[in-house]
């Protein structure tokens, strides 16, 4: 018997309550906390967004240099994990080898103290502290170079520019990624935070919360959607070509990769954004051909999709953003992941202080009283 209407992908089921974000998409609001995204990526940064989505309030000024000054000092990854990470093979992506790291991290720190407020933090801080060292590390040991060690003189962002390439960010470049972060560190109920709060609710350890959730964040309909942006645009190849483009995408009822969004229905605020930082990074640093396609893009799609509510969403204009930042295009995805680990580890705290096991239901479409024949008789 069915008890309620199937939803595929439970689109607009509940599946949590929750305090830690909230997404108006007809007017394209985001807010952490109660706070608009635009007041944060302005005023805020990374870290201290963090401590807001995870326990649910702004710092003070001593609980913020202390939670630095936390993350700072743990930025460094076992020697164990890192020789792990060099038998990986150079042509694995990335985020599979974040995916493999992260739960590795579990190994060391296998004791589940749910209920222990010490544990919790000291979960936090690990894995906001070496989730990017894992990732510049893979970078860098897949061409065959070691791995360069985190620089405690740096912030957040600056210190993961500069393990990228072992030089010091120019600080409009460590800015604009902090903001980036920002942007990216939580987004109500998606696909991966839905995973995240699921496995959470096992009540395994965080290291395989985030390990579960970076695995769900990899696929290119969700995390993994910035990627085909780039190379979407370097297929279109000039600005002449995005009307064709469009038009046959429409023809074949394809996906325009970086426009829609199953939340909003007007442009989403994070790509206005972005799309003003990378405009600072064009005026410092040349322009990006890409941008002008993107542009074109973005006028040509509404023309044609404004009606149904179709805009430019957080993958558009990222990866314009990280290219001209000199990050390789696999590297936007783990990025992400960087950015979003605070959100998954707000929503596991989160999910510990009611916890239920998510059980749902299903609508079964099978057969009934098939009998079972021999092998013989097959």
């Amino acid at each position: 018997m069915v008890l309620c209407e199937y939803k595929p992908g439970l689109e607009g089921i509940p599946a949590a309550e929750s305090g830690i974000s909230f997404v108006d998409g007809q007017k394209g609001i985001l807010e952490y906390r109660g706070i608009r995204i635009e007041e944060l990526a302005q005023h805020s940064n990374f870290l201290e967004t963090a401590y807001l989505l995870i326990w649910g309030e702004l710092p003070t000024q001593d609980e913020l240099k202390a939670f630095e000054q936390e993350v700072r000092s743990h930025r460094r990854i076992k020697y164990r994990i890192r020789d792990m990470m060099k038998s990986f093979p150079e042509s694995g992506h990335p985020m599979d080898a974040l995916q493999a790291s992260a739960a590795a991290l579990g190994l060391f720190y296998s004791r589940r103290d749910l209920h222990n407020p010490v544990y919790i933090r000291d979960a936090v801080v690990r894995l906001l502290a070496t989730i990017p060292t894992m990732v510049a590390a893979f970078q860098l040991m897949r061409k065959g170079n070691d791995p360069v060690k985190p620089n405690d003189d740096l912030d957040y962002a600056a210190n993961f520019l500069y393990m990228l390439t072992e030089k010091e960010p120019d600080p409009l470049a460590a800015r604009i990624m902090d903001v980036c972060l920002i942007l990216h560190a939580e987004h109500t109920m998606n696909a991966s935070t839905f995973s995240a709060r699921v496995t959470a609710s096992t009540l395994t350890d965080p290291y395989a919360v985030v390990a579960s959730a970076v695995g769900t964040l990899g696929g290119p309909l969700h995390g993994g959607a910035n990627e085909e942006v780039i190379q979407m645009l370097e297929e279109i190849g000039s600005v002449a070509n995005v009307r064709p483009y469009v038009d046959s995408c429409l023809e074949r009822k394809a996906k325009i990769m970086g426009f829609g969004h199953r939340v909003y229905k007007v442009k989403d605020p994070r790509a206005t954004i972005l799309q003003k930082l990378a405009e600072e990074l064009f005026a410092k640093f040349g322009q990006d051909k890409y941008y002008d396609i993107a542009q074109e893009m973005e006028v040509v799609v509404a023309e044609k999709l404004a009606h149904k509510g179709i805009y430019p969403n957080v993958d558009f204009y990222s990866g314009l953003v990280y290219r001209k930042l000199g990050i390789p295009t696999d590297l936007f995805t783990p990025i992400f992941a960087i950015a979003r680990v605070a959100g998954w580890l707000a929503h596991w705290k989160e999910q510990l202080e009611e916890n239920r096991i998510f059980r749902p239901t299903q609508v079964y479409k099978g057969v009934h009283d098939v009998s079972y024949i021999p092998v013989a008789k097959r």
